[in-house]
């Protein structure tokens, strides 16, 4: 990071900004994910702010007084989600999610998971280079994003859940 950019929790003015990086972002799932999932625009400002309310907490990389990214952070009973990380595809390829994924996962010592499409492979890729893993079991998979998610039963059909294996020290943290 340099002087021009950081890392800093985002406040309630921000939400215009946040909902167009996701919807931004989020259009490489036109045509990826069902048809039936995607919708126009991907997130309302309405759902963003339900989502805030549900106590999702984003995070935003600012560049040059702009956000440039957001993730969110998201406790659930006895683990920490993420949440709705998305980067402007003007600036992917920087290192901007690796830099507020390594933030948010070092602000919490309860296992971490992340939902994402399972046809997006891309998605997938990131969050194993950074030390997450799939889910081994189907069973598994739907079980957790049964308890710590509230999605429609097809996304779920359609999802892939990751874990959190190992802290930046290496320690095991899978079992937590």
């Amino acid at each position: 990071m340099n002087s021009i950019s950081m890392i800093r929790r985002c406040e309630d003015d921000d939400t215009p900004e946040i909902v167009a990086i996701i919807n931004e972002a989020a259009s490489v799932y036109r045509g990826v994910i069902p048809a039936d999932c995607w919708h126009e625009p991907y997130m309302t400002l309405s759902h963003l702010r339900s989502e805030i309310a549900s106590g999702v907490e984003f995070w935003g990389w600012e560049d040059r007084g702009a956000l440039a990214g957001v993730m969110g952070l998201q406790q659930v009973r006895d683990v920490t989600l993420i949440r709705h990380a998305y980067v402007r595809s003007s600036h992917q390829s920087r290192g901007i999610g690796a830099a507020l994924l390594g933030q948010l996962a070092s602000s919490t010592t309860r296992p971490l998971l992340v939902g994402t499409w399972a046809a997006a492979h891309w998605a997938i890729r990131f969050y194993e280079r950074h030390g997450f893993a799939l889910v081994a079991s189907e069973t598994e998979k739907n079980q957790l994003l049964a308890t710590y998610w509230n999605i429609p039963p097809r996304q779920r059909d359609t999802s892939v859940v990751l874990a959190r294996l190992h802290d930046a020290g290496g320690s095991d943290r899978s079992n937590g």
